[in-house]
């Protein structure tokens, strides 16, 4: 089983901004990748890096939570929030390829 790496705010973010439905269906969802299995609705993000997908969760609201899991030692969980549009924020999609550059950065140490 993969580990799970939080980065920057993604764990509090999604504890806070996250219904109690959401944070159920979220844990399954990143429990079901940690097995090795795909989530049962994810897209793939090209725009930030590669490898990047996003699991997307419908309940009362939109949510998403941005994750890489192609790296062998863990899972990281780069960004979650509430999607409030029907495109992602660029400000959420900047915020995801920052925190991929860091653990890019942190991996090659």
């Amino acid at each position: 089983m993969k580990r799970v790496i939080w980065i920057g705010s993604a764990k509090k973010d999604l504890r806070q901004q996250f219904s109690r439905m959401a944070r159920k269906e979220a844990g399954y969802q990143i429990y079901r990748l940690q097995e090795g299995c795909d989530p049962k609705d994810w897209k793939l993000l090209r725009g930030i890096g590669p490898g990047v997908r996003e699991i997307r969760i419908h309940a009362e609201n939109e949510y998403r939570i941005i994750y890489v899991a192609q790296f062998e030692e863990a899972l990281y969980i780069l960004h979650s929030f509430v999607k409030k549009t029907q495109r992602t924020s660029q400000r959420d999609l900047e915020l995801a390829r920052e925190r991929l550059n860091q653990v890019l950065k942190e991996r090659r140490i």
